[in-house]
């Protein structure tokens, strides 16, 4: 017998042994069994404290990494509840899935839980169809800033602020110097240059499907799942389990892949805001970050 034959012999040994070992092998090691691995984005975008771990690229790109390098992968599925916060992550976490989703020639289905909105709404234009919930909110296409100003509780209660710069614009929008209108109309000029990245992103991903003025849809303005459909911002409503088994069969294997863990359980960071490794942080610096946190989640009623 020839080597050829030989090997063609083999490989339909091995073809018939796995058809007769298939009914009774676990579905996790049948090749014909599809998979689609699910990757949850939960949280303030870019808002990290060591004990309320955020969403930054950092945080995910392992998961990402594992769901898109899993054999036999049919599609990636993308489980998103973010309010939003920062642009820069919001633009990254959507650039890492676009690059792997083209690496790897696999589609991206976005499904919406609570909410997707501002950056939360950019991390689900990565997904090649979104899925939404009818109670979903979807949409605040926008750019947002936020300060205080204590000049006048500064004056009354007797404290002179003392400020030392090299820069002529070194102290802008300091919350303890009045307002500058130079410098308010210098952040909107900022504010309005993310704005117009964020709405060629969505008109590139989302094309002829959105519907409706412009002056609505990048307003801010953010919709329930019914009209987000009604504006072309997602494509159907849905969830996860109903919407792959429809798609890929009943018995589609919808592996969970979550970012890896330290030794306690935690998952494992990359490094934070300040540049450094986690640290422990006082009491206040948490309370203070909850609050920021709990308002971000309230603007959706959340």
């Amino acid at each position: 017998m020839t080597d050829r034959k030989m090997t063609e012999h083999v490989q339909q040994l091995m073809a018939r042994t796995g058809s007769l070992m298939a009914p009774i092998l676990p579905k996790r090691w049948r090749a014909d069994i599809p998979v689609v691995p699910v990757v949850r984005l939960t949280g303030i975008i870019g808002f990290s404290t060591p004990l309320r771990p955020g969403l930054t690229l950092s945080s995910i790109a392992r998961a990402l990494d594992r769901a898109f390098g899993l054999r036999r992968a049919r599609a990636v599925a993308l489980a998103i509840n973010s309010p939003g916060g920062s642009a820069v992550q919001s633009h990254f976490i959507f650039q890492r899935i676009r690059q792997l989703a083209a690496e790897k020639g696999i589609p991206v289905i976005g499904f919406v839980e609570d909410v997707a909105a501002s950056g939360g709404y950019m991390i689900a234009c990565a997904a090649d169809e979104i899925v939404c919930d009818p109670s979903s909110i979807v949409g605040s296409i926008g750019v947002i800033g936020a300060s205080f100003g204590f000049q006048d509780a500064m004056k009354k209660l007797g404290i002179e602020r003392r400020i030392y710069t090299a820069g002529e614009h070194k102290s802008s929008l300091d919350p303890f110097l009045p307002e500058n209108p130079d410098d308010v109309e210098r952040l909107k000029g900022i504010q309005k240059q993310i704005h117009g990245s964020f709405i060629a992103l969505v008109k590139a991903r989302r094309g002829a499907k959105l519907a409706g003025p412009e002056k609505t849809l990048f307003s801010g303005e953010y919709w329930g799942g019914d009209e987000a459909i009604e504006y072309g911002l997602v494509d159907r409503l849905g969830d996860v389990r109903s919407v792959l088994r429809e798609r890929f069969g009943k018995d589609v294997r919808m592996p969970l892949i979550s970012s890896e863990r330290g030794l306690f359980g935690r998952r494992v960071q990359g490094i934070n805001s300040r540049g450094d490794f986690w640290s422990h942080s006082g009491l206040a610096e948490e309370i203070v970050s909850a609050v920021e946190a709990r308002a971000i989640w309230a603007r959706f009623g959340l």
